[in-house]
């Protein structure tokens, strides 16, 4: 098995902070869009939201993440289906639909989190779903979302990511002036 050489060694570096630099500005793009439409960041139609709460566990832990698909027909769910819905202006709520309701207002739903008692108090009108949940979970990284979006956590991301970002310049900024040191010296040669 053969050692990377020096040059491969930087070419690998740089390529992985590339990419890496590339990944952190399309997720920063993200962001600001979805914020700047005043919804959450979607991708692909797909959103990431924490779950806060035991009122789905234990098939939904508390400060999981949960991967959901925005939906354009609202009233097409079943019995059984597990639907994000706006509950109020800043919550949103995951919970089983237990009961569809048809009438001439349109379609509505009952729904209750598998871990609680009793059903929700108030029917979810279809135009209040936001998306349905896909059956994806990443335990515990809700948590850590969770805290980083809270002041604390902003301010204790907030130094290695400008670090990070500032490390990505100066090593792109390296290797363009070793590619332009090498140019320079191919012209003399």
């Amino acid at each position: 098995m053969s050692r990377l050489n020096k040059s491969e060694v930087k070419w690998v570096n740089n390529i992985t902070t590339g990419i890496l630099f590339t990944v952190m500005i399309a997720m920063i793009l993200v962001v600001i869009s979805a914020k700047a439409s005043g919804g959450e960041p979607e991708v692909f139609g797909y959103q990431l939201n924490t779950v806060l709460s035991g009122s789905m566990e234990p098939g939904i832990q508390t400060g999981s993440l949960i991967v959901v698909e925005t939906i354009e027909d609202k009233t097409n769910f079943k019995k059984g289906d597990t639907i994000t819905f706006q509950k109020d202006e800043n919550m949103l709520v995951t919970h089983r639909i237990i009961e569809v309701i048809k009438n001439k207002n349109g379609v509505s739903y009952r729904t209750k989190g598998d871990n609680n008692d009793a059903p929700d108090l108030n029917l979810v009108p279809s135009q209040n779903v936001v998306a349905e949940y896909t059956g994806f979970t990443l335990p515990y990284v809700g948590f850590f979302i969770n805290f980083s979006q809270s002041k604390n956590g902003f301010l204790l991301f907030l130094i290695p990511g400008i670090l990070f970002l500032c490390y990505s310049v100066i090593t792109i900024k390296r290797a363009l002036s070793e590619l332009e040191a090498k140019e320079s010296n191919k012209g003399e040669a």
